[in-house]
């Protein structure tokens, strides 16, 4: 099991990233059209890293949503490959056998 505090700092992330998208996705669109003035495609980029570091989506962590854990993540299933596999090994998967031999 993950750090209680690692987990929940993620959360906060989310909530920031969700709380500032729209934003953020104004001010990117700004600094980044070609046709405005360079002064004001500066000044989008000076009001853009005014916004909190953790309100950008590169700084959320992937984890599994059963323990935490940051590493060896699958997305489509949400978790981990420990926890995948002590899921289906006590067959709570649907379709999944685990193979033995």
């Amino acid at each position: 099991m993950a750090k209680k505090s690692a987990i929940e700092k993620n959360k906060n992330r989310r909530k920031l990233v969700k709380k500032f998208a729209g934003r953020r996705a104004r001010l990117l669109a700004i600094a980044n059209d070609q046709s405005l003035a360079m002064e004001e495609r500066f000044a989008a980029r000076l009001k853009l890293a005014e916004l909190p570091r953790n309100a950008n989506p590169t700084r959320i962590v992937n984890r599994c949503e059963v323990t935490g854990r940051p590493r060896a993540f699958y997305r489509k299933l949400g978790m981990s490959r420990i926890a995948l596999r002590e899921l289906g090994s006590r067959g709570l998967i649907p379709g999944l056998v685990k193979s033995s031999w």
